[in-house]
Protein backbone atom coordinates (compact mmCIF):
# COMPACT_ATOMS: atom_id res chain seq x y z
CA UNK A 1 0.00 0.00 0.00
CA UNK A 2 2.86 2.37 0.84
CA UNK A 3 4.21 1.93 -2.69
CA UNK A 4 0.82 2.76 -4.21
CA UNK A 5 -0.16 5.86 -2.19
CA UNK A 6 1.38 9.32 -2.06
CA UNK A 7 3.35 10.12 1.06
CA UNK A 8 0.70 12.58 2.29
CA UNK A 9 -2.00 9.89 2.28
CA UNK A 10 0.24 7.41 4.08
CA UNK A 11 0.93 10.03 6.79
CA UNK A 12 -2.80 10.73 7.04
CA UNK A 13 -3.48 7.04 7.56
CA UNK A 14 -0.76 6.79 10.23
CA UNK A 15 -2.22 9.73 12.09
CA UNK A 16 -5.64 8.08 12.02
CA UNK A 17 -4.16 4.94 13.58
CA UNK A 18 -2.45 6.93 16.35
CA UNK A 19 -5.59 8.95 17.04
CA UNK A 20 -8.74 6.80 16.67
CA UNK A 21 -10.99 9.77 17.59
CA UNK A 22 -9.80 11.82 14.61
CA UNK A 23 -12.56 12.75 12.16
CA UNK A 24 -11.84 10.89 8.91
CA UNK A 25 -11.53 12.83 5.68
CA UNK A 26 -12.40 11.66 2.18
CA UNK A 27 -8.75 10.76 1.63
CA UNK A 28 -8.82 8.56 4.75
CA UNK A 29 -11.80 6.67 3.41
CA UNK A 30 -9.90 6.11 0.16
CA UNK A 31 -7.22 4.41 2.22
CA UNK A 32 -9.85 2.30 3.95
CA UNK A 33 -10.89 1.16 0.48
CA UNK A 34 -7.37 -0.13 -0.05
CA UNK A 35 -7.50 -1.91 3.31
CA UNK A 36 -10.65 -3.82 2.30
CA UNK A 37 -8.54 -5.94 -0.03
CA UNK A 38 -5.59 -6.29 2.33
CA UNK A 39 -6.57 -9.86 3.23
CA UNK A 40 -6.36 -10.78 -0.48
CA UNK A 41 -2.91 -9.21 -0.81
CA UNK A 42 -1.72 -11.08 2.30
CA UNK A 43 -3.06 -14.33 0.86
CA UNK A 44 -1.11 -13.82 -2.38
CA UNK A 45 2.05 -13.09 -0.41
CA UNK A 46 1.53 -16.18 1.72
CA UNK A 47 0.93 -18.36 -1.35
CA UNK A 48 4.04 -16.98 -3.02
CA UNK A 49 6.07 -17.63 0.13
CA UNK A 50 4.72 -21.17 0.41
CA UNK A 51 5.53 -21.78 -3.26
CA UNK A 52 9.09 -20.54 -2.84
CA UNK A 53 9.49 -22.52 0.38
CA UNK A 54 8.13 -25.70 -1.19
CA UNK A 55 10.44 -25.34 -4.20
CA UNK A 56 13.44 -24.82 -1.96
CA UNK A 57 12.56 -27.85 0.11
CA UNK A 58 12.03 -29.98 -2.99
CA UNK A 59 15.64 -29.31 -3.89
CA UNK A 60 16.73 -30.33 -0.40
CA UNK A 61 15.47 -33.19 1.76
CA UNK A 62 11.73 -32.52 1.43
CA UNK A 63 9.52 -32.72 -1.62
CA UNK A 64 5.97 -32.01 -2.69
CA UNK A 65 3.79 -35.13 -2.80
CA UNK A 66 0.45 -35.72 -4.45
CA UNK A 67 -2.13 -37.01 -1.92
CA UNK A 68 -5.74 -38.13 -2.18
CA UNK A 69 -8.50 -39.30 0.13
CA UNK A 70 -11.91 -40.92 -0.42
CA UNK A 71 -14.54 -41.36 2.29
CA UNK A 72 -17.81 -43.26 1.87
CA UNK A 73 -20.63 -43.31 4.41
CA UNK A 74 -24.06 -44.92 4.45
CA UNK A 75 -26.68 -44.20 7.10
CA UNK A 76 -29.76 -46.27 7.90
CA UNK A 77 -31.87 -44.96 10.77
CA UNK A 78 -35.25 -46.64 11.29
CA UNK A 79 -37.08 -44.14 13.49
CA UNK A 80 -40.24 -46.12 14.20
CA UNK A 81 -41.46 -44.84 17.53
CA UNK A 82 -44.49 -43.37 19.24
CA UNK A 83 -45.65 -39.87 18.36
CA UNK A 84 -43.56 -37.12 19.96
CA UNK A 85 -43.07 -33.38 19.66
CA UNK A 86 -39.51 -33.38 18.39
CA UNK A 87 -39.08 -35.77 15.47
CA UNK A 88 -41.48 -37.60 13.12
CA UNK A 89 -41.55 -41.38 12.86
CA UNK A 90 -39.68 -42.20 9.66
CA UNK A 91 -36.70 -43.98 8.12
CA UNK A 92 -33.54 -42.09 7.16
CA UNK A 93 -31.60 -43.92 4.46
CA UNK A 94 -28.86 -42.41 2.32
CA UNK A 95 -25.22 -42.44 1.27
CA UNK A 96 -22.44 -39.95 0.71
CA UNK A 97 -19.02 -39.95 -0.92
CA UNK A 98 -16.29 -37.39 -0.28
CA UNK A 99 -13.29 -37.60 -2.62
CA UNK A 100 -10.48 -35.05 -2.33
CA UNK A 101 -7.04 -34.45 -3.81
CA UNK A 102 -4.18 -32.18 -2.87
CA UNK A 103 -0.49 -31.76 -2.15
CA UNK A 104 1.60 -32.24 0.97
CA UNK A 105 5.01 -30.94 1.97
CA UNK A 106 7.17 -32.25 4.82
CA UNK A 107 9.72 -30.04 6.54
CA UNK A 108 12.48 -30.77 8.96
CA UNK A 109 11.59 -30.65 12.63
CA UNK A 110 8.52 -32.83 12.28
CA UNK A 111 6.43 -30.19 10.44
CA UNK A 112 4.15 -31.03 7.52
CA UNK A 113 1.70 -29.03 5.41
CA UNK A 114 -1.22 -30.25 3.33
CA UNK A 115 -3.74 -28.48 1.08
CA UNK A 116 -6.81 -30.42 -0.07
CA UNK A 117 -9.68 -29.75 -2.50
CA UNK A 118 -12.69 -32.01 -2.97
CA UNK A 119 -16.43 -32.44 -3.18
CA UNK A 120 -18.97 -33.87 -0.73
CA UNK A 121 -22.01 -35.47 -2.43
CA UNK A 122 -24.95 -37.03 -0.55
CA UNK A 123 -28.12 -38.75 -1.83
CA UNK A 124 -31.29 -39.70 0.05
CA UNK A 125 -32.51 -43.09 -1.13
CA UNK A 126 -36.02 -43.20 -2.53
CA UNK A 127 -36.27 -39.49 -3.30
CA UNK A 128 -38.59 -38.76 -6.26
CA UNK A 129 -36.01 -36.72 -8.22
CA UNK A 130 -32.40 -35.66 -8.17
CA UNK A 131 -33.12 -32.44 -6.30
CA UNK A 132 -32.14 -34.14 -3.04
CA UNK A 133 -28.60 -34.76 -4.33
CA UNK A 134 -26.64 -32.40 -2.09
CA UNK A 135 -23.19 -31.26 -3.11
CA UNK A 136 -20.68 -29.13 -1.22
CA UNK A 137 -17.10 -28.23 -1.97
CA UNK A 138 -14.42 -29.03 0.59
CA UNK A 139 -11.19 -27.05 0.71
CA UNK A 140 -8.85 -26.99 3.66
CA UNK A 141 -5.31 -26.64 4.94
CA UNK A 142 -3.65 -28.92 7.51
CA UNK A 143 -0.56 -28.15 9.55
CA UNK A 144 0.96 -30.92 11.68
CA UNK A 145 3.85 -30.66 14.12
CA UNK A 146 5.41 -33.51 16.11
CA UNK A 147 7.92 -32.94 18.87
CA UNK A 148 8.98 -35.84 21.10
CA UNK A 149 5.76 -37.04 22.81
CA UNK A 150 3.54 -34.16 21.72
CA UNK A 151 1.64 -33.90 18.43
CA UNK A 152 -0.11 -30.70 17.35
CA UNK A 153 -2.31 -30.10 14.32
CA UNK A 154 -4.26 -27.19 12.86
CA UNK A 155 -6.99 -27.62 10.27
CA UNK A 156 -8.73 -24.67 8.60
CA UNK A 157 -11.28 -24.28 5.83
CA UNK A 158 -14.23 -26.51 4.91
CA UNK A 159 -13.33 -30.02 6.08
CA UNK A 160 -15.06 -33.26 7.20
CA UNK A 161 -16.59 -33.37 10.66
CA UNK A 162 -14.83 -36.72 11.14
CA UNK A 163 -11.67 -34.72 11.89
CA UNK A 164 -13.12 -34.20 15.38
CA UNK A 165 -11.74 -37.00 17.57
CA UNK A 166 -13.04 -36.10 21.04
CA UNK A 167 -16.17 -37.76 22.44
CA UNK A 168 -19.40 -35.76 22.24
CA UNK A 169 -22.69 -37.05 23.59
CA UNK A 170 -25.60 -37.09 21.13
CA UNK A 171 -26.99 -34.23 23.19
CA UNK A 172 -24.29 -32.17 21.43
CA UNK A 173 -24.54 -33.56 17.88
CA UNK A 174 -27.18 -36.11 16.95
CA UNK A 175 -26.36 -38.96 14.58
CA UNK A 176 -28.60 -37.52 11.85
CA UNK A 177 -27.02 -34.06 12.17
CA UNK A 178 -23.54 -35.55 11.79
CA UNK A 179 -24.66 -37.33 8.63
CA UNK A 180 -26.54 -34.46 6.96
CA UNK A 181 -24.19 -31.68 8.13
CA UNK A 182 -21.01 -33.55 7.33
CA UNK A 183 -18.55 -30.65 7.20
CA UNK A 184 -17.19 -27.98 9.51
CA UNK A 185 -16.57 -24.48 8.21
CA UNK A 186 -13.92 -22.91 10.37
CA UNK A 187 -10.86 -24.09 12.26
CA UNK A 188 -9.87 -27.04 14.47
CA UNK A 189 -6.85 -27.29 16.79
CA UNK A 190 -5.74 -30.65 18.21
CA UNK A 191 -3.14 -31.56 20.83
CA UNK A 192 -2.16 -35.14 21.58
CA UNK A 193 -0.03 -36.66 24.32
CA UNK A 194 0.55 -40.34 25.13
CA UNK A 195 -2.19 -40.31 27.80
CA UNK A 196 -4.25 -37.27 26.85
CA UNK A 197 -6.01 -35.60 23.93
CA UNK A 198 -7.62 -32.17 23.59
CA UNK A 199 -9.24 -30.26 20.77
CA UNK A 200 -10.70 -26.78 20.27
CA UNK A 201 -12.64 -25.63 17.23
CA UNK A 202 -15.03 -23.12 15.72
CA UNK A 203 -17.77 -23.93 13.22
CA UNK A 204 -19.28 -20.93 11.41
CA UNK A 205 -22.78 -22.19 10.69
CA UNK A 206 -24.61 -19.13 9.34
CA UNK A 207 -23.66 -15.89 7.62
CA UNK A 208 -25.61 -12.76 8.45
CA UNK A 209 -28.18 -11.86 5.81
CA UNK A 210 -31.69 -10.59 5.34
CA UNK A 211 -33.25 -13.99 6.05
CA UNK A 212 -30.25 -15.80 7.52
CA UNK A 213 -29.21 -15.58 11.14
CA UNK A 214 -25.56 -15.25 12.04
CA UNK A 215 -24.66 -18.49 13.82
CA UNK A 216 -21.42 -19.97 15.08
CA UNK A 217 -20.31 -22.57 17.60
CA UNK A 218 -17.11 -22.76 19.63
CA UNK A 219 -16.58 -26.30 20.88
CA UNK A 220 -13.97 -28.25 22.80
CA UNK A 221 -13.42 -31.79 24.02
CA UNK A 222 -10.70 -33.82 25.62
CA UNK A 223 -9.83 -36.89 27.65
CA UNK A 224 -7.04 -38.30 29.79
CA UNK A 225 -6.15 -41.70 31.18
CA UNK A 226 -5.96 -42.29 34.93
CA UNK A 227 -5.61 -46.08 34.88
CA UNK A 228 -5.57 -48.53 31.95
CA UNK A 229 -9.29 -49.10 32.50
CA UNK A 230 -10.34 -45.60 33.64
CA UNK A 231 -10.51 -42.35 31.64
CA UNK A 232 -11.81 -38.89 32.43
CA UNK A 233 -12.93 -36.30 29.93
CA UNK A 234 -15.16 -33.40 29.03
CA UNK A 235 -17.05 -31.87 26.12
CA UNK A 236 -18.41 -28.34 25.85
CA UNK A 237 -19.75 -25.83 23.39
CA UNK A 238 -20.97 -22.25 23.18
CA UNK A 239 -23.59 -21.80 20.44
CA UNK A 240 -24.26 -18.19 19.39
CA UNK A 241 -27.61 -17.86 17.61
CA UNK A 242 -27.74 -14.21 16.53
CA UNK A 243 -29.72 -11.73 14.43
CA UNK A 244 -30.73 -11.66 10.80
CA UNK A 245 -31.77 -8.65 8.77
CA UNK A 246 -35.45 -9.37 9.43
CA UNK A 247 -35.38 -11.06 12.84
CA UNK A 248 -33.82 -9.43 15.90
CA UNK A 249 -32.77 -11.22 19.05
CA UNK A 250 -29.82 -13.30 20.24
CA UNK A 251 -29.83 -16.68 21.97
CA UNK A 252 -26.81 -17.98 23.90
CA UNK A 253 -26.66 -21.74 24.41
CA UNK A 254 -23.93 -23.31 26.59
CA UNK A 255 -23.57 -27.05 27.15
CA UNK A 256 -21.00 -28.82 29.36
CA UNK A 257 -20.46 -32.56 29.86
CA UNK A 258 -17.77 -33.84 32.26
CA UNK A 259 -17.57 -37.64 32.43
CA UNK A 260 -15.61 -40.73 33.45
CA UNK A 261 -15.30 -43.89 31.39
CA UNK A 262 -14.65 -47.47 32.48
CA UNK A 263 -13.17 -49.56 29.66
CA UNK A 264 -12.93 -53.35 30.12
CA UNK A 265 -12.36 -54.33 26.48
CA UNK A 266 -8.75 -55.46 26.94
CA UNK A 267 -9.66 -57.53 29.98
CA UNK A 268 -12.42 -59.41 28.15
CA UNK A 269 -11.04 -59.64 24.61
CA UNK A 270 -14.07 -57.81 23.19
CA UNK A 271 -13.78 -55.04 20.65
CA UNK A 272 -15.57 -52.70 23.05
CA UNK A 273 -16.97 -53.03 26.55
CA UNK A 274 -17.30 -49.66 28.24
CA UNK A 275 -19.50 -47.72 30.60
CA UNK A 276 -19.46 -43.92 30.45
CA UNK A 277 -21.14 -41.80 33.14
CA UNK A 278 -21.33 -38.02 33.17
CA UNK A 279 -23.40 -34.93 33.78
CA UNK A 280 -24.99 -32.71 31.12
CA UNK A 281 -25.43 -29.07 32.16
CA UNK A 282 -26.98 -26.34 30.03
CA UNK A 283 -27.11 -22.57 30.42
CA UNK A 284 -29.39 -20.81 27.91
CA UNK A 285 -30.71 -17.29 27.44
CA UNK A 286 -33.01 -15.64 24.92
CA UNK A 287 -31.78 -12.08 25.42
CA UNK A 288 -34.83 -10.39 23.91
CA UNK A 289 -37.74 -12.59 25.07
CA UNK A 290 -36.30 -13.99 28.31
CA UNK A 291 -33.56 -11.71 29.61
CA UNK A 292 -31.96 -14.20 32.01
CA UNK A 293 -30.24 -17.58 31.91
CA UNK A 294 -32.09 -20.88 32.38
CA UNK A 295 -30.18 -23.76 33.99
CA UNK A 296 -31.05 -27.42 33.54
CA UNK A 297 -29.15 -30.67 33.52
CA UNK A 298 -29.10 -34.36 34.28
CA UNK A 299 -27.14 -37.60 34.38
CA UNK A 300 -26.01 -39.17 31.10
CA UNK A 301 -24.95 -42.86 30.97
CA UNK A 302 -23.76 -44.79 27.93
CA UNK A 303 -23.10 -48.55 27.62
CA UNK A 304 -21.16 -49.81 24.60
CA UNK A 305 -20.69 -53.53 23.85
CA UNK A 306 -19.18 -54.59 20.51
CA UNK A 307 -17.43 -57.55 18.89
CA UNK A 308 -16.41 -58.05 15.23
CA UNK A 309 -17.92 -54.64 14.42
CA UNK A 310 -21.37 -55.68 15.66
CA UNK A 311 -22.70 -54.41 18.95
CA UNK A 312 -25.14 -52.44 21.04
CA UNK A 313 -24.80 -48.90 22.34
CA UNK A 314 -27.42 -47.67 24.78
CA UNK A 315 -27.80 -44.09 26.06
CA UNK A 316 -29.77 -43.22 29.16
CA UNK A 317 -30.51 -39.69 30.32
CA UNK A 318 -32.23 -38.78 33.58
CA UNK A 319 -32.88 -35.15 34.37
CA UNK A 320 -34.56 -31.93 33.27
CA UNK A 321 -35.11 -30.92 29.66
CA UNK A 322 -31.99 -29.83 27.79
CA UNK A 323 -34.10 -27.89 25.27
CA UNK A 324 -36.14 -25.40 27.33
CA UNK A 325 -36.43 -22.96 24.39
CA UNK A 326 -37.52 -25.54 21.82
CA UNK A 327 -41.13 -24.31 21.55
CA UNK A 328 -40.35 -20.65 22.32
CA UNK A 329 -40.98 -18.30 19.37
CA UNK A 330 -38.61 -15.59 18.17
CA UNK A 331 -39.64 -12.05 17.20
CA UNK A 332 -40.86 -13.28 13.80
CA UNK A 333 -43.25 -15.79 15.39
CA UNK A 334 -41.22 -18.90 14.42
CA UNK A 335 -40.28 -21.44 17.09
CA UNK A 336 -36.59 -22.11 17.63
CA UNK A 337 -37.02 -25.92 17.42
CA UNK A 338 -34.39 -27.62 15.21
CA UNK A 339 -32.75 -24.33 14.28
CA UNK A 340 -31.39 -24.04 17.81
CA UNK A 341 -31.16 -27.71 18.79
CA UNK A 342 -29.76 -30.73 16.94
CA UNK A 343 -32.53 -33.36 16.92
Amino acid sequence: IAHQLPESEVLSWCKCINNPLKVLSLRDFMIFDYMKNLHFICLLVLMSFCGIKASAQSADSSKVNFVYDVKFDMDFDNREFAKNKFSPSMTIFGARITPSVGVSVKQSGGISHKVMLGVDAMKNFGSPDDSTLKEEMTLYYVLEKKAEKTAFSLQAGVFPRSSMEAYYSEAFFSDSLKFYDNNLEGVLLKLRRPKAYFELGCDWMGQYGRNNRERFMVFSGGSGKIFPFLDYGYAAYMYHFANSGKVKGVVDNFLLNPYIKFDFAKMTGLQALSLRAGWLQTMQNDRKNLGHYMFSGGADVELDVRCWNFGVRNNFYFGKTLMPLYHIKDTSGMSYSNNLYSV
